[in-house]
């Protein structure tokens, strides 16, 4: 079987869904590998570095998707809404699709590959289960963006992270509010805590607590109970208007004692909750920084205008897309990492021959045989059976 990586198309997007370093791993796995020239540049990794492990460079994207048994794309159709619809008249029947799917956004770009005759995996659904950690590409993408958040509040608040004691005397350090401690927030915590910040976090999943607590954060505990805070697969579950009403509540006077305030609360398919109103904004010190890490899905913050930093009562709002893409060398290498390990997992000895009794090969198959068949997507789009 031959694996193609085309150029990713969206716009400013700067990784490559395979690195040189796994080919070698997946010619042994009795692949070929096909790399559009140039796929690697944006991201650090030339051509000739891909040649050098065994991959052969083909001239353009659509000598890729001729040649290519298997696709693999950070950003597939489906998430991406710029230029993604272009590669459906390149897909072939029968075709393996691995990527980005964004598999609960719009139930028309399914359709579209369907009636491709594509057979698509959508990483966002890994299961969460032991064996499936080193194929998380969610995880892996939420962990680098985790780190960049907190960078780029550093680099926006008008203050110093650390505590100094100088002989122009000591320069206390910042205050770090990281709300959502999943993949994402966690990483956010150990890196603002490595800048030297005093940092807090909160969650709506008590069991999370220690997480934040060995990490050297403190977690915000608030008389509040959340009702099945999170699902089987381990992701924070929605929770009604009334439950957020009172959270914003408790929450306001740790948001205004704050100079940064990092949100990661993301529910997938969902609008994601508002955490931070405006009056908790106008509560905030003049210089502070809110970067929102949901901005996509319509933002933790009430202020946040997705792809955009704004200035909002003395409060600078992040509302920055894509932050694993800022990363483009490291994120290309891990997200390459559990792409490859996923691919060897689906096709046992380089053959496409699908186990569907498999967990991880079920709950990432979108579609096939010209249909959506993921039985959760289905139910989440209202389709018949």
């Amino acid at each position: 079987m031959i694996i193609g990586v085309p150029k990713e198309s969206y716009p400013g997007e700067r990784r490559v869904a395979l690195v040189p370093s796994v080919v070698p791993s997946l010619t042994k796995a009795g692949f070929e590998i096909a790399i559009e020239a140039g796929a690697g540049f944006s991201a650090g990794y030339l051509d000739a570095d891909y040649t050098d492990k065994g991959a052969r460079i083909l001239g353009s994207r659509a000598d890729v998707f001729k040649t290519a048994d298997v696709v693999a794309q950070v950003l597939c159709y489906g998430s991406n809404d710029k230029t993604g619809k272009d590669d459906v008249a390149l897909y072939r029947q029968g075709q393996f699709l691995v990527g980005f799917l964004r598999p609960l956004g719009a139930a028309q770009t399914l359709q579209d590959i369907a009636a491709k005759g594509v057979v698509s995996f959508s990483v966002e659904l890994m299961p969460r289960i032991t064996r499936a950690q080193s194929m998380d590409a969610l995880s892996a993408m939420a962990t680098i963006a985790g780190y960049k958040a907190v960078l780029l509040a550093a680099d926006t608040v008008p203050r110093l992270f650390p505590m100094l004691t100088t002989a122009a005397g000591t320069i206390t350090p910042a205050r770090v509010f990281i709300m959502g401690a999943g993949v994402a927030g966690l990483q956010a915590i150990s890196t603002a805590r490595r800048l030297g910040a005093v940092v807090s976090a909160y969650d709506v999943r008590p069991a999370v607590k220690e997480q934040v607590q060995s990490l050297g954060g403190r977690f915000v505990e608030l008389p509040l109970e959340a009702k099945d805070a999170q699902d089987a697969r381990g992701y924070a579950t929605a929770q009604d208007e009334t439950f957020y009403k009172r959270q914003r509540e408790l929450l306001g006077k740790v948001v205004a004692e704050s100079d940064v305030v990092i949100t990661t609360a993301v529910v997938p398919g969902k609008k994601a909750p508002v955490l931070v109103t405006e009056d908790m904004v106008k509560g905030m010190a003049p210089g502070s920084v809110i970067v929102d890490l949901a901005a996509e899905r319509g933002g933790n913050c009430e202020l946040t205008e997705a792809g955009k930093t704004v200035v909002k009562h003395n409060v600078t709002i992040v509302g920055e897309l894509n932050l694993a893409s800022e990363v483009p060398y490291h994120a290309s290498q891990m997200y390459a990492k559990t792409i490859a390990t996923f691919l060897v997992h689906l096709f046992k000895g380089g053959k496409p021959e699908l186990n569907l009794e498999d967990e991880i090969t079920r709950e990432t198959l979108i579609t096939r045989g010209g249909e959506i068949v993921h039985g959760r997507v289905r139910e989440f789009f209202s389709l018949s059976r």
